[in-house]
């Protein structure tokens, strides 16, 4: 019932910016978690962003200082603002929610759909 849904994906040139949503729909009161994956085309998966309940964030090495997350804890919605883009962050980007603190990255409560950010000219 409860679903992660994604905006904000697109094709965008190298030096730009775009910013993705994850919101929450269904009956769900509050995430302990709430983050962003990416995959690329022959590559794993990676963790690019997290951040708590109460404001607590990570970021990947190679986006500190580009990308930016949030979260409306009201909304239940987390969004990554990605400036200074580069043709590496092409990417199917997903975001994911746990209930709590538990860290299990091949078991989060919740996934988005992904959505594809396309870096290039």
């Amino acid at each position: 019932q409860v679903q992660l849904v994604e905006s904000g994906g697109g094709l965008v040139q190298p030096g730009g910016s775009l910013r993705l949503s994850c919101a929450a729909s269904g009956r769900i009161f509050s995430f302990y978690r709430m983050g962003w994956y990416r995959q690329a085309l022959g590559k794993e998966r990676e963790l690019v962003a997290s951040i708590t309940r109460g404001g607590s964030t990570g970021y990947a090495d190679s986006v500190k200082g580009r990308f930016t997350i949030s979260r409306d804890n009201a909304k239940n919605t987390v969004y990554l603002q990605m400036n200074s883009l580069k043709p590496e962050d092409t990417a199917v980007y997903y975001c994911y929610a746990d209930l709590t603190s538990t860290w299990s990255p091949e078991a989060h409560d919740y996934w988005g759909q992904g959505t594809q950010i396309t870096v290039s000219s």
